[in-house]
């Protein structure tokens, strides 16, 4: 029997983190050549998935998944399982058992995650997946929407962001559609097919070329930080400070258009300096809500990218994972990782997955 796999990439904030969960505050993201891919092979008797150190069997139940194992490890994989599916049904399909086998190369290793977004990743890959062994032809819209819908099932407070990056690839300028309208839709509709075809409210995605006289360095921290308890934090702590909440929104949205523009006009300073005034921003935003955001690791990966001229800041919602930097050509990048290195930084060696990454077959 044939086997069916498709990839998705991992991720990277740019800017805009925190200000982009919110619809219409837009964030820059890249897409890197790190994948999770997902096969899937037809079976006759039980449906498993499958990843290098664990499985679980399932069988479905009026459009529900009943699971024999630890479901945690796989909850997104099963969300997007049941999500594809009742849209696969929906354009009337028949469901069959599979075999679905999950690969990774978002984490060390030593079996730490990156920080690449192998949530949202494996997500992704998983609908295409799914789309392709069930012989469904569906453009980029449908497959982020698709994912989506199953990420937020399981991380209501995401922006999708991540799921925006790894469905269209490359740079991207990203704005998060109204979580609350999508949600109020939800309770008063179910038809599948309209809600894939709408024009989902506040949701943008812009492609973006970044200028042939910049470079991106990516350094890695060795320490784990916790997304949905960030932005969780940032969730409580702004209750009664509403005016510095949106003036922190307002500033973002100020420095990433303008970082918008750079990339289209192809201006290297104008995106560099908003890299170093996003990281301020970001500094102010953290103090005041009591985040940590710039942990010791952090900071000493962008004081040694600065040193050498780099603009440099965290990714994501910090606390740990990756910090990220661009530099000229006249910049001195090996310099740069030795220095990390002697710091306990692990430079990571990547680069943006766009028309080459198509080669290898992640879209």
């Amino acid at each position: 029997m044939p086997s069916f796999t498709q990839k998705a990439p991992g991720k990277l904030y740019i800017a805009g983190e925190y200000a982009v969960t919110e619809p219409g505050y837009p964030a820059i993201i890249a897409a890197v050549d790190q994948f999770v891919s997902v096969t899937i092979n037809q079976t006759v008797k039980v449906s498993r998935i499958r990843s290098s150190d664990q499985e679980i069997s399932w069988k479905r139940e009026k459009n529900h998944l009943l699971v024999s194992g630890p479901k945690h490890p796989f909850r997104f994989v099963l969300s997007a399982i049941e999500h594809t599916e009742s849209y696969i049904q929906a354009i009337g399909k028949k469901l069959t058992d599979y075999q679905l086998t999950i690969n990774s190369g978002l984490a060390h290793r030593n079996g730490k995650k990156y920080g690449l977004g192998s949530s949202a990743a494996v997500t992704v890959a998983t609908v295409r997946t799914l789309l392709d062994y069930y012989r469904v032809k569906a453009d980029q819209n449908i497959v982020f929407k698709l994912a989506a819908l199953s990420h937020l099932t399981i991380q209501e407070n995401g922006s999708c962001g991540d799921v925006a990056a790894c469905t269209f690839g490359g740079w991207i300028a990203y704005t998060s559609f109204d979580r609350m309208w999508l949600k109020q839709f939800l309770q008063s509709e179910k038809n599948w097919l309209r809600l894939l075809h709408l024009n989902w409210p506040g949701l943008s995605v812009q492609q973006l070329m970044l200028p042939s006289a910049l470079q991106l360095l990516v350094g890695w921290t060795g320490t784990p930080s916790s997304t949905p308890r960030l932005v969780s934090q940032v969730e409580q702590e702004r209750k009664g400070r509403e005016d510095a909440y949106r003036d922190f929104l307002k500033r973002s949205k100020m420095c990433v258009d303008k970082m918008i523009a750079g990339f289209l006009t192809q201006r290297p300073k104008v995106i560099t300096r908003g890299i170093r005034e996003n990281r301020r921003i970001l500094s102010q935003f953290s103090s005041l809500f009591g985040l940590s955001i710039e942990t010791e690791k952090l900071r000493e990966l962008c004081r040694i990218a600065e040193q050498y001229g780099g603009a440099a800041k965290s990714s994501g919602a910090g606390g740990g994972d990756c910090g990220i930097v661009l530099i000229d050509h006249k910049t001195d990048s090996n310099a740069i990782k030795e220095a990390w290195k002697h710091a306990g930084i692990v430079p990571l060696e990547l680069h943006v997955c766009d028309e080459h990454c198509k080669a290898k077959g992640c879209r």
